[in-house]
């Protein structure tokens, strides 16, 4: 009795110290990133049964199977799903808001409606030559201004294709990565600590990936993973210990497309979904502004082939250029505006070809298409961040749901401390009485 006694007791203390192992291990992670709370799994340690006696006392004590995370997997593709969406929301709205300032920072409506105002004020006079000269200047201050809208669309471009590679680097080595872990997932022997990192490391990065792209998830034995793109239905992105490219091509106006392995795939979830969608923002927002920029270019240069300017010749092109990139100035003088009509004598007073100008100014309408160019974008700033924000807040609400669920409580670790001490404390008594009685055994004459 004492020998069983004895053994009963030695694998309940090596449970217990497991145990605390385990808890220390709980304590010391806590703040780690991605870190899963553990905790041992025990069973009982049944002794063989003899058939002739079915009513023996059959106690051999408890031993460990394993060490197992506590983790949700419904609650973990939650995670992903939702913070994907979230992502997607969040790099879109920040690539409008640049789009936005790009165009409403410049000044460009504001320096629309001065050439407008200065055309006005050159009616009461046209032979003015201040107010001519205040019409050129605010007529080369239009087109540098629409000249730094373009410039400013290039670098808010420029900075979405950098990012969006960025991520398609990162895509590929965390795709790397994860074939990696199946592979040292397959090696690992089942419910052991070792499988444990692993098993957090593979969910960290798939986490990341899915931050980045989304993606579906399907788990083998040994909780190797394999990676589809989109959904179930999409492309393999991770196949084991095989991982495959992926790849991006920019288009002339800026919007991207992606494969994988070559194939074409769609994303619709992920930063890099949001930040295609506002690229395609961009591009839209970009052929608004030249259209406004070629109209201008259009309507004064026809009004001054209509007319001549103040030495009686004929009217010669204000500007040149075919959209916001390339408009410029190129006439010299104020002499060169046409504000008389053809035929008319040098220092003419006559006005009509400018209140012409005004006129097909007025029907093309710049400034009015530049506000609703601005208030375009606005709208869709404001609309967009309505929906981020909404992601975002149910993306956090499964966060919270899995950190609860599989982060480690401190508290309840602490008491577990206390738990496992008691228990470990116990079982070493219990061995102290079994060598008790084992001495006393041995002492009977």
């Amino acid at each position: 009795m004492a020998a069983d006694l004895l053994s009963i007791a030695s694998s309940g203390a090596r449970a217990a110290k497991a145990a605390l192992d385990v808890t220390a291990n709980n304590i010391s992670n806590a703040s780690s990133e991605g870190y899963v709370r553990r905790s041992v799994s025990v069973s009982e340690l049944a002794a063989n049964s003899v058939g002739s006696s079915p009513t023996s006392i059959n106690l051999a004590g408890v031993r460990v199977t394993g060490v197992v995370r506590n983790a949700d997997s419904f609650r973990q593709s939650e995670v992903r799903r939702t913070g994907a969406d979230a992502a997607r929301a969040d790099a879109e709205v920040n690539g409008l808001e640049n789009i936005e300032s790009a165009v409403e920072q410049t000044g460009a409506y504001e320096s629309i409606v001065n050439f407008e105002g200065a055309l006005q004020q050159l009616l009461s006079d046209p032979t003015d030559t201040s107010l001519r000269a205040s019409v050129m200047e605010q007529g080369r201050n239009l087109a540098e201004t629409l000249n730094v809208a373009s410039s400013s669309l290039d670098a808010v471009r420029d900075g979405l294709l950098f990012e969006a590679q960025d991520g398609v680097d990162n895509i590929n080595l965390i795709s790397s990565e994860l074939a990696k872990v199946n592979l040292r997932l397959t090696r690992a022997s089942d419910a052991s600590s070792d499988q444990s990192s692993l098993l957090d490391r593979r969910d960290s990065l798939l986490q990341q990936l899915s931050d980045k792209v989304g993606i579906s998830t399907s788990f083998g034995t040994n909780g190797v993973v394999s990676v589809k793109l989109g959904n179930a239905s999409g492309p393999a992105l991770v196949t084991g210990g095989t991982p495959a490219t992926f790849s991006m091509s920019a288009a002339a106006d800026g919007t991207l497309s992606f494969a994988v392995d070559g194939t074409a795939v769609t994303l619709s979830s992920g930063a890099l979904a949001g930040k295609n969608q506002a690229l395609s923002e961009l591009s839209t927002t970009r052929g608004e502004l030249d259209q406004i920029a070629a109209n201008v270019v259009d309507v004064v240069n026809t009004a001054q082939a209509n007319g001549v300017d103040l030495q009686g010749n004929a009217g010669q092109p204000l500007f040149s250029g075919t959209s916001a990139a390339d408009i410029a100035m190129i006439a010299t003088g104020s002499s060169a505006l046409a504000t008389a009509p053809a035929g008319s004598a040098a220092n003419s007073r006559d006005s009509s070809n400018l209140s012409a100008l005004q006129t097909a100014l007025t029907t093309a309408d710049p400034a009015g298409s530049m506000n609703s160019l601005l208030f375009d974008i606005s709208s869709a700033v404001a609309g967009r961040s309505v929906t981020r924000d909404a992601l975002t807040s149910v993306a956090s609400t499964a966060k919270i749901a899995l950190q609860t669920q599989a982060g480690v409580d401190l508290d309840h670790e602490a008491v577990n401390l206390v738990r496992f001490q008691q228990a470990f404390q116990a079982s070493g008594r219990v061995m102290q009485v079994a060598s008790d009685i084992f001495d006393s055994i041995l002492s009977i004459r």
